[in-house]
């Protein structure tokens, strides 16, 4: 590309700009050269959409926000381009041109030659039009496989990387409290231990394509009470310090995450974004995060707002600065003119601007951003030509054939097989009765983030920009020889009854019955899963369940697939479905997947990560329920689960056996040794997921019955077998005590190597000698699992 996008770094002699030197001293030089108008202006957002011409980004005129003058702006620079590709549809290549041609003029605009850092979302895949449709962070926890969720992660950063964006906004680390919230796709499970390696991973594998990670959301923004979407939380500070936050603590230490968005919650009164205790006693000065802390989209003015705990714009701004918060986003609100006003008053000390602008600073200087030979040309355009948009549109491929491939191996290893009678695998049917809303409709496979539900569905008249094949389409390709009859019988949450005595007639003609049910992902309202997509219960939206019971009224047997965002209670299906297949919007190559798995092409590995609710009332409810939480004789409800977390069944069999314990006791500062041996018993090749729990029965605090320490998938043929051995450090068995510390009880433990948490197979009773030992954030946090070669 020539040099009409180019940028002249007229400041190339400046210690800021010269990469021997050290961060600090470059950071230090420039923040001491600059105005305070020219500091703040790091401190914030810009909301743009990238032209489909090539031209420069139009700022984005948002419902919430006032217009914004890019023209004023400029001058004193800008620290962040909020959702260049995630606004409106654009060509991958004519947007990364946009782009550049941006930070061209940003750069050339500001004395020090300062681009901006560009994010995007990148939820389930790059959240740009044309990019690969992943499964959502919830098929992630299913398919127990951080190796799978790291490769995609880096295939995701490269494509962001490629088109000149620095940050992508994912993942989401709020442990699943309530399957009612709406973002409960957005999350991976119910199990903090699940959550944060299943997260780690994501997070290694993004930020090693060069993409800074934000973290999201700190903290406490999935316990909402009742489920509902920016609500207060209801937690206390041991359900945070042990549930919520171990996942961020783990992919701060572990991942190297670079950058954390705040929750919009209040915990006992107090906003995250105003949590000086939380974003900077225990993020900072505790955990020893030093990237940047972004604000969630509008969360800053939300103090003014919504929660009401500053008067003005200006106040807003100060608290959420001395907080720990250090960019705004996605526009400027606060941190522009009412921050450089407060802080010229004597209302804000400039200190807590110089904080926020070097933690900036520093992650643009290590970005390469200011260095003397930056170029703000992505490489996906190197030896194009800007002057002529029109020869490259096409040119860059955000869906390639190594994508869908990944996208297809995490679809394939995240169904789960919840009940089968032997329907399954299907052969050779003759006749076949597709049924439901979800059989027929490309999008029933993306969750709320993915462009086309979150962008494309403004934009009707643009095509899809992937190839999303329906259920219909791929079972067709599975059984060629199979007649296929469809009819919808309802839709996904209108209610209608008409089509019922058609998909029953369907349905009575065929050898077998396949009814999609389900969710359909959208925002705020126009979806049944997403985002501001709260339920008032776990029951089947719309007429669902009246469709699927009228199926199971019928002699013909039921195959029941479920295309959701969240586990739903399925009534008379948990007995009566000849077999329950449940994927959560498992992205572009879903339906290949779920077809593979009907038909035993594919052997289903997938364990639930969150719990099948056996009625739709029982919320909030979880596994790592304490004893008071499981059913019992003074209470008419149970909420014990039709299907538990971690469950999932095969095509083949597993044996587990030959439980091996080194020694049954250890000091709290010691670590227990364990063996086992699990066999393929059956005749097919799969893969058994071992969970390894933790259950402690007397504790100073109340503890849950069990929960996760442990996993690992274990791949078999017909016949084989491995020897496993677990090493379980004490450290494993902590949680916060009475005083708020962090420890190790001496005690006797459980340990449960288990298919789910319902079905323990080996249990290893060890007993913590010694004296009670104080833990803090630099504990051991994993089990280590190896597996030997596999023997006959």
């Amino acid at each position: 590309m020539n040099a009409d996008v180019a940028v002249e770094n007229t400041s190339a002699t400046a210690l800021w700009n010269d990469p021997t030197a050290t961060v600090a001293a470059r950071v230090d030089a420039l923040v001491d050269a600059m105005t305070l108008e020219e500091k703040t202006a790091q401190l914030y957002g810009v909301w743009v959409g990238a032209s489909d011409e090539g031209g420069e980004v139009a700022p984005h005129q948002h419902e919430m926000e006032e217009p914004v003058d890019l023209d004023a702006l400029l001058p004193t620079g800008l620290g962040q381009l909020t959702r260049p590709f995630g606004t409106v549809p654009v060509d991958p290549a004519l947007g990364a041109l946009s782009l550049a041609r941006t930070q061209a003029r940003i750069a050339a605009s500001n004395r020090f030659g300062i681009p901006a850092l560009a994010h995007d979302e990148c939820l389930a895949g790059f959240a740009a039009w044309g990019a690969t449709a992943y499964p959502v962070p919830l098929s992630w926890g299913a398919s127990f496989d951080p190796d799978t969720v790291r490769r995609i992660a880096a295939a995701i950063g490269r494509d962001m990387r490629s088109v000149g964006v620095h940050q992508g906004l994912a993942p989401v680390l709020d442990v699943v409290r309530d399957a009612r919230w709406g973002r409960v796709e957005e999350t991976i499970g119910e199990d903090p231990y699940l959550v944060g390696t299943i997260g780690t991973a994501y997070v290694q594998g993004l930020e090693s394509a060069g993409i800074v990670a934000t973290l999201k959301h700190f903290a406490g923004y999935s316990a909402s009470r009742a489920g509902r979407n920016l609500a207060p939380a209801s937690v206390g500070p041991r359900e945070r310090a042990d549930v919520l936050l171990p996942p961020f603590e783990m992919a701060i230490r572990e991942g190297g995450a670079r950058s954390v968005m705040n929750a919009y919650t209040d915990t006992d009164g107090v906003p995250s974004a105003a949590d000086e205790a939380l974003l900077t006693g225990l993020l900072r000065d505790t955990w020893g995060f030093d990237g940047t802390v972004v604000a969630d989209y509008f969360a800053i003015a939300f103090l003014t707002t919504l929660h009401g705990v500053a008067s003005d714009w200006a106040s807003a701004a100060g608290t959420a600065l001395r907080a720990g918060i250090d960019v705004e986003l996605p526009n400027v609100k606060t941190y522009g003119a009412p921050l450089t006003e407060a802080v010229a008053d004597g209302r804000v000390p400039e200190k807590l601007v110089d904080r926020a602008v070097r933690r900036v600073l520093t992650q643009k200087v290590e970005l390469g951003l200011l260095d003397p030979n930056w170029n703000p040309v992505p490489a996906a355009l190197d030896g194009t030509d800007p002057d002529d948009p029109e020869a490259l549109r096409g040119r860059i491929d955000l869906d390639s054939p190594d994508n869908r491939a990944l996208a297809r191996t995490l679809a394939e290893e995240a169904v789960v097989l919840l009940s089968n009678d032997g329907t399954l695998p299907l052969e050779r049917p003759r006749r076949i009765a597709l049924i439901g809303p979800n059989a027929d409709e490309p999008v029933a496979v993306l969750g709320c983030y993915s462009f086309p539900q979150h962008i494309g569905v403004r934009h009707p008249d643009t095509p899809l920009g992937i190839d999303l094949p329906t259920l219909r389409a791929t079972l067709a390709a599975e059984f060629p020889d199979a007649e296929i009859t469809y009819a919808r019988g309802t839709g996904v949450d209108d209610g209608d009854l008409t089509g019922l005595d058609e998909a029953a007639r369907v349905a009575r003609e065929a050898d077998v019955t396949v009814v999609v049910l389900g969710d359909r992902a959208g925002l705020f309202g126009r979806g049944t899963s997403g985002e501001g997509c709260d339920a008032e219960s776990l029951a089947l939206p719309g007429a669902q369940q009246h469709l699927l019971d009228t199926m199971l009224d019928l002699d013909t047997p039921v195959v029941t697939v479920l295309l959701a965002g969240r586990p739903y209670a399925l009534g008379r299906a948990v007995e009566e479905s000849a077999a329950i297949v449940q994927s959560f919007f498992p992205g572009e190559e879903g339906t290949h997947a779920i077809a593979g798995v009907i038909a035993g092409r594919v052997n289903p590995s997938g364990r639930l990560p969150v719990g099948v609710p056996r009625g739709p009332g029982s919320q909030p409810g979880t596994y790592l329920g304490a004893r008071l939480a499981q059913a019992s004789a003074v209470s008419n409800i149970d909420p014990t689960p039709a299907f538990a977390s971690g469950h999932g069944l095969s095509y083949t069999r597993f044996d587990w056996a030959d439980l091996s314990v080194e020694a049954e006791e250890a000091s709290t500062a010691g670590e227990f040794a364990l063996s086992f041996t699990v066999r393929n018993t059956g005749e097919r090749p799969g893969t058994e997921v071992v969970q390894l729990y933790l259950h402690d029965p007397v504790a100073s605090v109340v503890q849950p019955v069990q929960r996760l320490i442990g996993y690992t998938r274990v791949a078999l043929e017909p016949g084989q077998a491995r020897r496993l051995s677990v090493t379980v450090p004490a450290d494993l068995a902590s949680f916060t005590g009475r005083d708020g510390r962090r420890v190790v009880e001496p005690g006797d433990l459980e340990l449960r190597l288990a298919a789910s948490s319902a079905d323990p197979r080996l249990t290893a009773r060890v007993t913590l000698t010694g004296a009670e030992r104080p833990l803090d954030h630099t504990r051991r946090l994993h089990a280590t699992i190896l597996q030997e070669p596999p023997t006959t």
